[in-house]
């Protein structure tokens, strides 16, 4: 993984720059991550909160998830377009969407999460490191 790298929305009017690699990156499969993608899952980098920064406002989504805990995704207000997450259950980082990244062609997730939610037409290679909800 390579680190700084910088990404925004689609309309521009949100920009990022991460300082650190990611801790980790996965392919997420459940309904959340499948409803605001608007795809078979979401694919998230772990960055640490600290290094993280934010050039413009964004709005955000709470939910509550399975932790009880709540789940904050930021998007920008303008095109809509889906950029981080915070999830109360890890405080510490913020979730990024590989898809909001200005070039994610480095980017190698190492799981798959939230199989038990995942379409049935979803393909995962049979190799994979996956787990039915989050890994523990």
């Amino acid at each position: 993984m390579t680190a700084p790298f910088t990404g925004g929305c689609a309309c521009g009017k949100v920009r990022y720059k991460c300082t650190a690699e990611p801790q980790f990156a996965a392919h997420c499969h459940c309904r959340d991550c499948q409803k605001s993608s608007g795809a078979q899952m979401a694919t998230l980098a772990a960055v640490p909160k600290g290094a993280f920064t934010i050039d413009g406002e964004t709005k955000s989504y709470t939910t509550t998830g399975d932790s009880g805990k709540s789940i904050h995704r930021h998007f920008c207000p303008d095109c809509g377009a889906r950029l981080f997450t915070l999830a109360m259950v890890m405080p510490d980082l913020y979730f990024v969407t590989a898809g909001s990244m200005d070039d994610a062609s480095w980017l190698e997730p190492g799981m798959h999460i939230y199989l038990d939610s995942s379409q049935p037409w979803a393909r995962v290679p049979s190799d994979a490191v996956t787990y039915g909800k989050a890994p523990g």
